[in-house]
């Protein structure tokens, strides 16, 4: 049977549709493969992503284009200084006709939240999303009120201006599953991109651009259905723990890695795992996603950092020094 014509319920179906989406966005985004994998883990493990990198290297296109390829709703929230809470949750709204109080809900109620420069609004604004994030809900006026589902919140912030930021505490960083990178293009993929605008690509119209649906919600709940049946033996299961408590250990950092950090770990590991077309985990699996995993939750020493050391190269050696189970 070809999986690509089987119905939602299948994993070889499910994986086949998601596997499409990295064709489809490459419509409208250029070389940005490693982002577009990053997202589809979160999705599967129900997890948000912290997006880093400099203005106009296409993070907000890269957000609708993968709602546009998944049928999924989105919406985008410019974090600023004078955002409010209920500017994000919604709220309660008098009706004169009514001589009611009625919820008016905010953007967080979408699929896909894109919340651009997360460090711009206050630690008030930015701890209305801890909620939403963790609990899948948001509760106004005392009503807890459900979110949409899937659920991804998809927080950018620039990492080279500081000035009038408001940098997230190691809460809520470590909220969020994963945090990608999203570079400044190569030369030819520069190239590519300035070709496609000279010839009318509008980055506002991703219809015309040819991006198309390939995969909806109930491949994406397929999936997870099959993620979470991928095999994890116990010594994966180790060799993720001695990771994680090396980070612990480490003369470069004042702060390791907690164990929530150790179970986003091994759900990326897995996703990625089944992604790849295993049902179960290699260490392989473990090192492909402990960068975007665990870089935002480890903290340099200053010493460490006026040196030129980065959360990436400490967990980098650290990789190359825990024993791989064989």
């Amino acid at each position: 049977m070809d999986p690509t014509t089987d119905n939602a319920g299948s994993s070889g179906g499910a994986r086949s549709a998601l596997e499409s989406l990295r064709t489809e966005i490459s419509k409208a985004v250029v070389g940005q493969d490693p982002a577009v994998t990053g997202l589809v883990v979160a999705l599967l493990c129900r997890g948000h992503v912290l997006l880093e990198g400099v203005p106009g290297v296409a993070k907000t296109l890269l957000v609708r284009a993968l709602a546009a390829s998944l049928e999924l709703d989105t919406k985008r929230v410019q974090f600023t200084p004078d955002l409010m809470p209920s500017d994000v949750t919604g709220s309660l709204v008098y009706d004169a006709r009514s001589t009611e109080f009625s919820f008016q809900p905010g953007p967080v109620f979408t699929n896909l939240l894109l919340a651009d420069e997360i460090n711009r609004t206050p630690p008030k604004t930015q701890s209305s999303l801890l909620e939403a994030m963790e609990e899948r809900q948001v509760t106004v006026d005392g009503t807890p009120r459900p979110l949409p589902e899937p659920f991804l919140v998809a927080a950018t912030q620039n990492p080279v201006e500081y000035e009038g930021t408001y940098p997230l505490p190691e809460a809520q960083l470590d909220r969020f599953l994963l945090k990608l990178t999203v570079p400044l293009p190569s030369r030819q993929d520069e190239i590519d991109v300035l070709t496609r605008h000279a010839d009318g690509f509008n980055p506002r119209d991703l219809r015309a651009a040819g991006v198309r649906p390939v995969a909806g919600p109930e491949d994406l709940e397929a999936a997870r259905a099959a993620v979470a049946k991928t095999a994890v033996s116990p010594e994966i299961t180790a060799y993720v723990v001695d990771v994680c408590r090396a980070t612990r250990e480490s003369p470069s950092l004042t702060l390791g890695v907690s164990p929530r950090g150790a179970t986003a770990l091994l759900s990326a590991a897995r996703a990625w795992a089944w992604l790849t077309g295993r049902d179960y985990v290699i260490p392989d699996d473990v090192k492909a996603l402990a960068l975007p995993a665990l870089r935002h939750r480890v903290q340099l020493r200053p010493e460490a950092e006026m040196e030129g050391v980065t959360a990436d190269s400490v967990i980098t050696a650290i990789l190359a020094h825990v024993p791989v189970p064989r």
